[in-house]
């Protein structure tokens, strides 16, 4: 693109050749045949750090002028040249290269992605598997053993399965954790990635994760060791403290509970202190018979052991009995009465039924005996005068009334005014 000097003769006008490539600009001109020398684009490529470029011309008589590239550029714009064929044929081969260079490494890298990826999930899969094998296995057993007679004594199949459930949860919900963590450590470090900043700051949430929901974790924690030692189950009495009453439910984080009245309680499993479980192992049911002090003891005790002795024969009493009725003797001896102790063993949860029962049936066996037992209606049967009710209080006192002597002679005078 030609440019005149406003003082350069019409014979040596100014010619200017911008580089190849980004390389800088030339402006000069010779006297005799204005040739111009071009700059290579391979010499302006690798100089692009050159501001200023010497036109070398002709050494008999060339004058050259230096022009910045900046000054020149904002001046006159020009186009973006077009690289040659050997600047692409060496840029494809630089790429090839290091694609060759790196191909290997990206493949390792994948297969090994590939492979922690598969194992982790084979490995979960086997051990979610085999954990609910056994769990159904445990509930079958439970099953089985509830059919006779003891089974349904010792063992609860819903108790059974509710506690095998939870616990299967919690195994379960461990081992995916723990797999999938790891896994996923693994897969990072294959990308050469820093996991220290990660686990600090993996660290750092959970602390605040805990701290933010510690009632909730406190819940989960007690509910998940409640589960574990077998402390209370589905079906069990038990007094909680802030509530009592028969398990209806077990979870990891709400117990509930079904009241005397009906109610259900929600009682959090972190909340619970103490717990007093009324069903496990065995229950004692106690019945006091009271006769009067004239009474045969011999005559007493046996016609308790024979009512005693027909109702452990009889179901579902046989089952509930957890051994032979004892009479265990005279517990207190008074003026009017004495207390004769029946207690049995039972199993859990059965003590007062069986109260109730005995108490029944050790009536009708001292009816059958004429063996009266003690009570104001078995007195008054008898024809026996009543004892009267004020026979051991304190005689009224005179001064009770307002109107009696005492009362009179004891109010004070009351004073008399003087009249001028």
């Amino acid at each position: 693109m030609p440019a005149t000097r406003p003082d350069a003769s019409p014979g040596r006008p100014w010619q200017w050749i911008r580089g190849g490539g980004r390389g800088p600009c030339v402006i000069g001109h010779t006297p005799r045949d204005d040739r111009v020398r071009r700059v290579s684009p391979r010499f302006a490529a690798t100089n692009r750090h050159l501001r200023f470029v010497i036109l070398v011309g002709l050494p008999s008589s060339l004058e050259v002028s230096v022009v910045s590239l900046s000054a020149l550029l904002a001046a006159t714009p020009s186009p973006e040249p077009v690289g040659s064929l050997d600047e692409a044929a060496e840029r494809a081969g630089n790429a090839a290269g290091w694609v060759q260079e790196n191909w290997s490494t990206w493949l390792n890298t994948g297969l090994r992605i590939l492979l922690i990826a598969a194992i982790a999930l084979v490995l979960r899969y086997a051990i979610r598997r085999a954990l609910t094998n056994l769990i159904d296995r445990m509930n079958r057993s439970a099953q089985a053993v509830e059919g006779t007679a003891l089974g349904g004594l010792l063992v609860n199949a819903e108790r059974r399965r509710q506690r095998s459930e939870a616990i299967g949860s919690v195994l379960r919900s461990v081992t995916s954790f723990l797999i999938l963590g790891t896994a996923a450590l693994m897969i990072l470090g294959a990308f050469q990635i820093n996991l220290a900043p990660l686990l600090a700051s993996a660290g750092v949430a959970g602390v605040a994760l805990g701290f933010g929901a510690r009632n909730l974790v406190t819940d989960f924690l007690s509910g998940v060791f409640m589960i574990l030692e077998d402390q209370y189950g589905v079906g069990d009495q038990i007094d909680a403290g802030v509530a009592s009453g028969e398990v209806i439910e077990v979870g990891l984080r709400v117990t509930k509970l079904r009241g005397d009245n009906g109610e259900i309680w929600y009682v959090r499993n972190g909340e619970v202190k103490r717990i007093g479980n009324l069903s496990q192992g065995w229950s004692t049911a106690g019945v006091d018979v009271m006769v009067r002090p004239t009474e045969d003891l011999e005559k007493v005790g046996a016609a308790i052991t024979a009512a005693t002795e027909e109702m452990t024969k009889e179901e579902p009493w046989s089952e509930r009995l957890w051994g032979p009725v004892e009479v265990l003797g005279l517990d207190s001896v008074l003026l009017d009465s004495m207390t004769v102790r029946v207690t049995a063993k039972t199993m859990p949860g059965k003590s007062l039924s069986v109260e109730r029962e005995l108490r029944w049936r050790i009536k009708r066996a001292l009816d059958a005996a004429g063996i009266r037992m003690v009570g104001p209606a078995s007195a008054e049967a008898d024809g026996e005068a009543s004892p009267d009710p004020t026979a051991g209080m304190a005689a009224p006192s005179a001064y009770a009334s307002a109107t009696s002597p005492q009362s009179l002679a004891a109010t004070p005078i009351p004073p008399t005014t003087m009249t001028k």
